[in-house]
């Protein structure tokens, strides 16, 4: 990229740049964006960028280049900064056609960029969160990057090469938002990038973003699908969904309406997804609307929740959206060890373990070593620095 390259905004206040999802995009990624797309257009292809802010993705491109953004400032600052290319200011997703870009219905059309994700229902930043524009009610959902992804279809693109996360498509419930838009593209290329890579982005729990590159398809993809992709990592790492075996084919993530809880129920918090867990709690003591009643059948499995929380430092960021993994036969093998640490960190438990040789002082030196041989064991090379 040029030195005209901004991949920082500095006009928006911090309300401002999470409601917009205004985290601006760094020349590397951009190059991956257009390595990707390559193959695929020619010089009769129209580059759009819907989002564009200071408009970095449009620099150095000879095709026809579009560039628009909510912002006025920053469509601003890009006309100052780049030439040949039409920039418009107005919200993507209200009234949205190719006529707002003065794009023709026939005309070749590539959409690269990095639109916003704002979860608005996500516990994080949820006190600055809010949308104070309108969204067209076909591609209106609870995340401004699903709605963008759903715009691109309605523009009826070739191609689109964009920055979005990764729970977009490997949690099921979003994937089920995406359906207009997976019903009529084909993700062919993914590579996954780590949230901390965005000047201002939150430095405490990195997430997964991939670079995708989608190509228009009649059969679209099915879930399954998306569930035995490889994504890439880097050179010689890929990971896919199913790689790995996940704790909801053992146990119960949420609370259920006919849960009877009793004075002396075992209770867990509700089970989401990796990150989750290392914000959340596991055990607990006082009945809430997250509380999970535990059937004691299933405790050894709720145990390997708990040691699995501390030794999350172990589990690559990019896992951090995914439920939480397990080999169960390789558990089965290691239990004792679980067990063992379970019950030196909650001894309210040990009641549930009455023949259950636990002797403190094989904590630390016997069992810590194997729940880290069993850490090793069940990632591979997706293993992470390990705790000493």
């Amino acid at each position: 990229m040029t030195k005209n390259s901004f991949n920082h905004q500095k006009h928006l206040s911090y309300k401002k740049t999470i409601n917009l999802g205004s985290y601006y995009t760094n020349s590397d990624h951009i190059s991956n964006v257009f390595d990707f797309i390559a193959p695929y257009i020619d010089k009769s292809f129209t580059i759009l960028d819907s989002s564009c802010g200071y408009g970095n993705f449009l620099q150095n491109i000879s095709n026809k280049k579009i560039g628009n953004d909510i912002d006025k400032i920053a469509i601003d600052i890009a006309s100052e900064n780049i030439n040949d290319v039409s920039f418009f200011n107005f919200n993507a997703l209200e009234n949205v056609n190719r006529s707002q870009y003065e794009i023709e219905k026939n005309e070749k059309l590539c959409i690269v960029g990095n639109p916003p994700y704002n979860d608005k229902t996500s516990i994080i930043r949820n006190k600055v969160k809010e949308v104070d524009f309108n969204i067209d009610d076909d591609i209106k959902t609870r995340d401004l990057g699903i709605s963008f992804l759903k715009s691109y279809a309605k523009l009826n693109a070739d191609i689109i090469c964009v920055l979005h996360p990764l729970s977009y498509l490997i949690k099921k419930a979003n994937f089920s938002l995406l359906k207009k838009f997976s019903q009529n593209y084909k993700l062919i290329k993914a590579k996954i990038i780590s949230s901390e890579s965005f000047i201002g982005s939150s430095k405490g729990m990195p997430f997964p973003i991939i670079i995708g590159l989608y190509t228009k398809n009649n059969d679209g993809m099915s879930f399954d699908y998306i569930k035995n992709f490889n994504f890439e990592i880097k050179d010689n790492l890929f990971f896919k969904i199913n790689l790995f075996d996940y704790m909801p084919n053992y146990i119960k993530k949420y609370p259920s309406k006919y849960d009877k809880i009793k004075d002396d129920s075992v209770l867990f918090w509700t089970l989401r997804d990796i990150n989750a867990l290392k914000r959340n709690k596991t055990f607990i003591h006082k009945e809430n609307q997250n509380a999970i009643l535990i059937e004691l059948d299933k405790l050894d499995y709720y145990i390997y929740v708990d040691v699995f929380k501390r030794y999350t430092s172990c589990i690559p960021y990019y896992l951090g959206n995914c439920d939480i993994i397990i080999d169960n036969n390789l558990f089965l093998e290691y239990k004792k060890y679980f067990i063992l640490d379970g019950l030196f960190h909650n001894p309210h438990l040990r009641k549930h373990y009455a023949n259950f040789d636990f002797t403190k002082s094989q904590y630390k030196p016997i069992a810590k070593k194997k729940i880290l041989s069993y850490f090793h064991k069940l990632l591979g090379e997706h293993i992470c620095k390990l705790k000493q």
